[in-house]
């Protein structure tokens, strides 16, 4: 056999054991909407000559797998997604301590993210919990515009209301620890069955329902508010809500797989990720979030945290492996068994 010959087999034997991605020199796993992973992806390729195979799946679906890998890592870094998958993640040893040079560049929370996760994971983005709703779809059905959570569960509203399943979302868990904040263990819950009665379809991902209401498949979806205003700047008749009553908010993180085949690759894009250059990358995909880099630009368009209404949201509790696993086994067997 030729050495080419050879070089063939080689290489087709290890592609079908381990799949394209195994090739590349980071293998990326991103929780961020679709634009902001692929032109993260590609900026940092650009910037570095490191060849990045991406996959891009919702924080609930990237941190089973991360899970199910763990004997066996595919992926080097996890970037984005909330921070409570991100956290468990930590807490069960599925990722791995760094302390970035950037570090003094980032805001307290981005920090302070890092610091309860023993530097396992940081913060990267904040953005805050509401939701949208199509303006058309509102004036035509002659309703009055929704400001509160719980105007959510009013009957009028029956059928109209969108929101990703939190066993898949960091959105919806986000949601629902959020609830549980808000109002008690007991009140969270009891709003979840009433809300539930509302909704027409539990999502996979956290985005899609204020892309559906966008497209006027549904009049109300609960998302992070930066999400609504992408909708409203794309052109869409959506109006942004943040909560009378107060919502929660995400730390947006990343971290760095533990028994990563890459680990120097995976540490160069930690570091460049935390940059003024890689975050000002997300005004370029209507990314509205609060990027954790001091000195990353900001779009007037942005919700304005400070002007919101926020919980003191416990992300160590509720990012918790045991709390989160109680509460989302909880919303299983007393919320997505309901009637609707």
């Amino acid at each position: 056999m030729t050495k080419s010959a050879l070089a063939g087999v080689v290489l087709a034997s290890t592609t079908a054991l381990f799949g394209t991605a195994a090739l590349a020199d980071l293998n990326l796993y991103c929780s961020a909407q679709e634009e902001w992973c692929q032109i993260m992806e590609k900026s940092f390729e650009e910037a570095t000559g490191i060849d990045v195979a991406m996959t891009r799946k919702s924080s609930g679906e990237t941190f089973a797998q991360v899970q199910a890998e763990a004997s066996n890592p595919k992926g080097d870094i996890w970037w984005g997604g909330t921070g409570d998958p991100h956290l468990q993640a930590a807490e069960e040893d599925l990722t791995e301590p760094y302390v970035s040079p950037m570090r003094d560049q980032l805001h307290p929370w981005a920090i302070a993210q890092a610091t309860s996760a023993g530097d396992k994971t940081i913060g990267i983005y904040s953005g805050a919990l509401g939701f949208g709703y199509n303006t058309d779809m509102l004036a035509k059905a002659g309703l009055p515009a929704p400001a509160c959570w719980e105007d959510l569960t009013k009957p009028e509203y029956k059928g109209m209301v969108q929101m990703a399943n939190p066993n898949s979302s960091g959105t919806a868990y986000t949601t629902l620890a959020s609830m549980v904040q808000l109002f008690g263990e007991d009140g969270g819950f009891d709003y979840m069955k009433r809300l539930h009665a509302n909704i027409n379809q539990y999502t996979k991902s956290g985005s899609a329902p204020i892309k559906a209401a966008g497209a006027g498949e549904t009049l109300i979806g609960i998302v992070f508010m930066h999400d609504a205003v992408a909708q409203t700047v794309a052109g869409f008749p959506v109006a942004t809500v943040a909560p009378c009553e107060g919502t929660g908010y995400e730390i947006g993180s990343m971290s760095i797989i533990k028994g990563a085949r890459n680990m120097d690759e995976a540490k160069k894009f930690y570091d460049w990720a935390l940059s003024v250059e890689a975050q000002d990358l997300a005004l370029q995909v209507n990314a509205f979030q609060v990027m954790s880099n001091v000195g990353a630009a900001k779009s007037d368009k942005a919700p304005d945290m400070a002007a919101i209404k926020l919980i003191d949201y416990d992300f160590k509790k509720y990012g918790s492996s045991d709390e989160r696993k109680r509460l989302l086994s909880k919303w299983d067997s007393d919320v997505s068994t309901l009637p609707q």
